[in-house]
């Protein structure tokens, strides 16, 4: 049985059926465009892993390890710190990546999502809470699949900070700001050191923050709270609402300093010339003091 719509010829109804054909290889094709864009390196997990999207204007990468095989037992506050400061900056508007236990490919490919979502106008937070080493005049955050023997260990399986802060610079990103809880003793350097050296200095680059949890050399001992003690003068920083992003950092510095009678004093280094800030600035937001 024939159809015929009215008022149409043979001729317009092949030339409507040869329109519509290019239509859905166009949108077909838009398709395969878009999934090959949104997943560079072809596999299907890699939307689901950095969620993927827009440029970030407030970005932060929080990485919490604390299970090493090699240490006699995991650590619990590097992961609670991780959360509960992935928490707090997603409140105060970062875009935060987190992750925890990871491993050196799981450090690797989070600084490339980091480098993908940055632009020139981005503030970035590092944290890392964990082992850290020191190796020449570099520190290095241990993944949790290190395997160290010597010094040439560190540099192989460890990822510099300073190459991190390094890569920020590269993207040409406007602030970076770094909190690294990582002085801690470890199980490693008693392999090939005498004892524990601590972090080295970790200068920052041009426009950048970087608050260490001791000062250079020296180890921080955890205490029994949830959070590391550096991480919990933090968050009482960033809840008290200062505005300003070294405020903070100095407040949190004079708290663990003080709550520790001097016993572990935090490192400071401060390259800002531009106003940062951790809180939004609201019309009725005052801006409190650093002490």
């Amino acid at each position: 049985m024939t159809f015929r719509v009215p008022g149409l010829s043979r001729r317009s109804i092949t030339t409507i059926a040869a329109l519509i054909g290019v239509v859905s290889l166009a949108i077909g094709a838009h398709a395969a465009l878009n999934k090959r864009v949104g997943d560079p390196n072809g596999s299907k997990d890699v939307a689901r892993i950095d969620g993927s999207g827009p440029a970030a204007s407030r970005f932060a990468l929080v990485i919490g390890n604390g299970r090493y095989p090699d240490a006699s037992q995991p650590m619990v506050q590097p992961i609670n710190d991780a959360r509960a400061l992935s928490g707090a900056l997603r409140r105060e508007g970062f875009d935060v990546d987190m992750i925890e236990d990871a491993n050196r490919d799981d450090l690797l490919q989070a600084i490339e999502r980091m480098k993908s979502r940055v632009t020139k106008d981005s503030t970035v937070v590092l944290f890392f809470g964990g082992y850290g080493i020191q190796s020449g005049r570099e520190s290095y955050m241990i993944p949790v699949d290190a395997r160290i023997w010597n010094e040439a260990d560190v540099r192989r399986t460890g990822i510099s900070i300073e190459s991190v802060l390094g890569a920020m610079q590269e993207r040409g990103v406007q602030a970076k700001l770094a909190i690294v809880d990582a002085s801690r003793r470890n199980p490693y350097e008693r392999r090939f050191r005498a004892y524990s050296h601590g972090l080295a200095p970790i200068n920052a680059p041009a426009n950048a923050l970087v608050l260490s949890s001791s000062t250079p050399g020296k180890v921080a001992e955890d205490g029994d709270g949830q959070n590391s003690i550096l991480v919990g003068a933090l968050l009482g920083s960033i809840s008290s609402r200062v505005v300003s992003a070294e405020a903070a950092f100095t407040k949190a510095r004079l708290a663990v300093t003080r709550a520790t009678n001097g016993a572990q004093v935090p490192s400071l280094s401060s390259s800002l010339v531009d106003d940062v800030t951790l809180a939004p600035v609201t019309a009725d937001a005052t801006p409190a003091s650093g002490g």
